[in-house]
């Protein structure tokens, strides 16, 4: 079978022709993250013709996993999710070169694997990739695909490349700290959501008007109601934290990490302090000296980093040792 007869009926969309398939077959996408989200995307990016995608995530295929990823069968059980997902996705098209990189996300990788992309998708699952993933698609002007899915609710927006960035629409993340792991969620909204990332990756990528960067789309299964609005005219926060790697912590500044001996047994940097954020409030910490607060997924830490804010500390980063 030909690309043509394969593409037929999306070239016969007058919005995307041949000349915009061709545009497809060039364009190199990178998703972060092959879970509930990424497996949609991947699959229907890749159905769409994308000729080149780089896919980043550090974990394996688990049972529980099945029920909202159907890209992984139950003989997958065990391999890492980028080989599963490669293996899958080109033997159903051969055209794809797909790169599997089977590490987490983190703030010194992020600069290189964006620079050779022309659109990311963010399919991750800490706050701490989702705010890396957009802090260096806006410095590089690298439109930016974001999606998170929860419960039966979730939404999917554009940003960057000339729309405001995930932090000028969340200043800050959800209060809540909840995971799927924690709370759940139901596999069709997470397909739904997926779906729809690769739907504005693709019009982004065809240079349709207008332009999803900008845009939200929210969708309650709960109630089964879609919505959505623009946020072109939002503006940049002055006070973001900053993500960091564990290697450009200095000898100088103060660590606290967040998480309990039980939930990590051996801290974040060697010089780190063990403190709990309920105890933060009682603490007087120096001012004279960057804080580095350190937790699993970067929730704990930038709600720590916001207190410690509003005492009048200006000197912050955040460590997310988990950030995919």
């Amino acid at each position: 079978m030909s690309r043509i007869d394969r593409y037929a009926r999306q070239i016969a969309l007058p919005e995307v022709g041949a000349s915009g398939q061709a545009r497809l077959a060039t364009a190199h996408v990178l998703i972060v993250g092959a879970g509930g989200l990424g497996c949609p995307a991947l699959s229907y990016l890749a159905g769409a013709g994308v000729g080149e995608i780089t896919l980043m995530d550090p974990d394996v295929v688990e049972e529980s996993n099945l029920h909202r990823q159907p890209l992984y069968h139950t003989g997958d059980i065990g391999l890492p999710k980028v080989e599963a997902a490669r293996r899958h996705l080109q033997k159903a098209h051969p055209a794809l070169n797909l790169h599997a990189i089977g590490s987490a996300l983190t703030p010194e990788n992020a600069a290189a694997a964006i620079a050779r992309a022309d659109l990311v998708l963010d399919g991750a699952d800490t706050i701490a990739a989702s705010y890396i993933l957009s802090d260096h698609c806006h410095a590089q002007g690298t439109p930016l695909i974001s999606a998170s899915a929860l419960g039966q609710r979730g939404y999917v927006g554009g940003f960057c490349d000339g729309a405001p960035s995930l932090r000028a629409l969340f200043p800050d993340p959800p209060d809540s700290g909840a995971t799927c792991a924690s709370l759940g969620v139901m596999g069709p909204l997470v397909g739904a959501i997926g779906a729809l990332q690769a739907q504005m990756a693709l019009k982004v990528l065809l240079g349709h008007d207008p332009s999803p960067l900008g845009q939200v789309i929210s969708l309650d299964m709960a109630d089964l109601r879609l919505s959505g609005f623009r946020f072109d005219d939002a503006e940049e926060p002055a006070d973001g934290f900053a993500f960091i790697a564990p290697d450009t912590i200095e000898d100088g500044d103060y660590v606290i990490d967040l998480r309990p001996p039980e939930e990590a047994a051996t801290a974040a940097a060697p010089q780190a302090r063990r403190l709990p954020l309920q105890a933060l409030a009682a603490e007087h910490l120096p001012k004279d000296r960057r804080i580095v607060l350190c937790c699993h997924s970067g929730q704990r830490a930038w709600r720590a980093a916001r207190q410690l804010q509003q005492r009048g500390y200006d000197h912050l980063a955040l460590l997310a040792v988990a950030t995919t």
